[in-house]
């Protein structure tokens, strides 16, 4: 299986995380929101894969391209 490093493409605050280690997302499912400027933007599935790890937590503040999590595809 090879890594893939999500990362975010906005910087603003993690709203909820949508999944955990271990589930299964496919391309383009939702990760976590984020939120900012009041917008809620999701973070999507580069591909379909397994969740690895989620680098981040509710209600932190993340940078522009900032790793978010780390999936198995």
């Amino acid at each position: 299986m090879a890594v893939v490093n999500v990362k975010s493409e906005i910087a603003g605050n993690v709203w909820k995380i949508q999944t955990k280690p271990g589930d299964r997302v496919e391309a383009d499912g939702e990760i976590m929101i984020l939120e900012s400027m009041k917008m809620e933007i999701p973070v999507l599935s580069p591909r379909a894969g397994t969740i690895k790890e989620i680098r981040v937590s509710e209600g932190e503040a993340i940078d522009e391209g900032q790793l978010v999590a780390i999936l198995d595809a």
